[in-house]
């Protein structure tokens, strides 16, 4: 059986064919405004490349920058009631406090605040102000607001509060669609919320374009079910994607660099992932990227969410090349983006890109060589030089020791990467320019387990881990595992000494391969 992985970048769709250890095809199409279109082209492509019967398509697995861009791009944002239970406290800092104006508006930029809550021990603020809720959900009606976010404080301590206001206002209005909080961030009340509402505010764009991805799969007479990669390169089902489209911001990067490890063997070092737009750099622990350890920002927003420790520069194959008035070049961030075919002065239009320096140089050989030779010469060399003092700045950025560490460089526009940056080796293993698809058609499916035990009720500390496991372990299995190939990849426990009965937080995930398919 094969597996088909696919991304969706902000420029190319590609898209790989894998059977056990084998890449049996890569390819490249370009990302289109309604998605669809987009997808069916590299499914099309990349199934006629393979010669591999369709029916013999086990999986397929999909990655998407689509709900990051929605955020950072401000479009097909919906309205969100951001409501907060927490009064009287909390008053001073209401709800999308540190957001950008502009995201703000976006959201329709409705707070809303109510009595309750709970402290750092369990216990209550104060009662639920449930006429308040009455009232609150009057005015969404008025406002035809389709979706709410709920927070409660300390609600990953206690979240009775959270549930019980979610159930008054559906009584109310039963097709509001919800998002809880403690469904989604860890402790700190800001950021928790924060990710709440821009999970809320992004459920109409993941319906549609999960529905759109289904439709792209049945049009290409595709049977088989469909996964989406998340943040640390496991996937959900499409369902859970609906619900949860925030899960998803950096599975781009992820997949890259999950890709990459693949790809080389390589379980530790840098990725470069340059595609036509951006640059992302992030270090392998593992085969996995290295987690972020403190908040995220997501388009001006911090939240707190799990992500990877990735750090993006403004370069791509598509970045626009500009010499000022003193003489400097300056390279980015500004990009043609998937417009580079019809833009970038090799593909025969009139905007002189970082391609177009690659190919000017002979780094590269695409489109027509000959219009590149035009480019004045001490240009293309300082736009280089300006090109790996960027590379070179991010790549130390995210080194973790002075210890040498190999370099790989994956994306479609890593034909602007150098052989070597400074003292590091420069590797691009083979199908590298599809190395994200490759992430994603790797991908293992993961389950995990957050909560709090009382170790007073006659439990060790060990019972409480192994019976968190085998709770990781289940939902790992009702998602799509093979209960055979499961292995732990986080555990951690954390006594909560402010919170009677000898309270231990305990965090476990474990990952399995789908099927039994061992990418190992």
């Amino acid at each position: 059986m094969y597996r088909l992985g696919i991304d969706v970048g902000g420029t190319n769709t590609d898209a790989v064919i894998i059977r056990d250890r084998e890449v049996l095809a890569g390819v490249k199409a370009a990302t289109t405004e309604d998605v669809t279109s987009g997808v069916l082209e590299a499914l099309e492509q990349v199934l006629d490349k393979a010669g591999v019967d369709r029916a013999k398509i086990s999986n397929v697995m999909i990655g998407t920058t689509h709900f990051t861009n929605a955020v950072i791009e401000r479009r097909h944002i919906s309205p969100v009631a951001a409501i907060r239970l927490g009064l009287p406290a909390t008053a001073c800092l209401p709800p999308m406090v540190d957001w950008p104006d502009d995201l703000r508006k976006a959201t329709g930029d409705l707070g809303y605040m109510v009595t309750g809550g709970y402290e750092f021990d369990g216990r209550p603020i104060a009662a639920l102000d449930e006429d308040e809720l009455d009232r609150i959900a009057d005015d969404i009606r008025e406002k035809k607001v389709k979706a709410a976010a709920i927070t409660s404080v300390f609600s990953p301590i206690n979240r009775d509060m959270e549930v019980a206001a979610c159930e008054r206002l559906q009584r109310k209005i039963p097709d509001l669609s919800v998002v809880l909080s403690s469904d989604i961030g860890r402790i700190g009340l800001l950021e928790r919320e924060s990710a709440a509402i821009m999970n809320a505010s992004l459920l109409a764009l993941s319906e549609h374009t999960v529905d759109a991805f289904a439709r792209a799969l049945k049009t290409t007479g595709l049977q088989c079910p469909f996964y989406i990669t998340q943040n640390d390169g496991t996937l959900m089902d499409a369902e859970t994607v609906k619900r949860f489209p925030v899960l998803t911001f950096a599975s781009g990067p992820t997949n890259s660099m999950r890709g990459a490890a693949f790809l080389t063997g390589i379980k530790n070092g840098v990725v470069v992932d340059i595609g036509g737009t951006t640059t992302d750099v992030g270090a392998l622990q593992q085969g996995f990227p290295r987690q972020a350890a403190t908040v995220v920002d997501i388009g001006g927003v911090r939240t707190n969410f799990r992500m990877p420790d990735v750090f993006s520069v403004g370069l791509g194959g598509g970045s626009l090349v500009q010499q000022n008035r003193d003489g400097m070049v300056k390279v980015g961030p500004q990009s043609v983006g998937y417009r580079i075919a019809q833009e970038a002065l090799v593909f025969g239009g009139a905007t002189l890109t970082a391609t177009d320096i690659a190919v000017a140089l002979g780094d590269a050989e695409v489109g027509d060589v000959a219009k590149a030779e035009r480019i004045d010469r001490a240009v293309a060399e300082a736009a280089r030089a300006e090109m790996t003092r960027m590379l070179e700045a991010a790549v130390e950025r995210s080194r973790i020791s002075p210890e040498p560490v190999p370099v790989i460089a994956v994306g479609g526009g890593s034909i602007l990467m150098p052989s070597k940056l400074g003292e590091l080796e420069v590797l691009r293993p083979d199908h590298f320019s599809v190395a994200n698809a490759v992430g994603a058609a790797i991908a293992q499916i993961s389950g995990e387990i957050d909560r709090i035990y009382a170790l007073d009720n006659g439990l060790s500390r060990e019972e409480c881990l192994r019976q968190a496991q085998e709770e990781a372990t289940r939902n790992a299995v009702r998602a799509g595992a093979n209960i055979d190939t499961i292995e732990v990849i986080e555990r951690e426990d954390v006594p909560l000494a402010y919170l009677p009965g000898n309270a231990t937080r305990i965090h476990v995930k474990v990952v399995g391969e789908m099927g039994g398919v061992n990418a190992h």
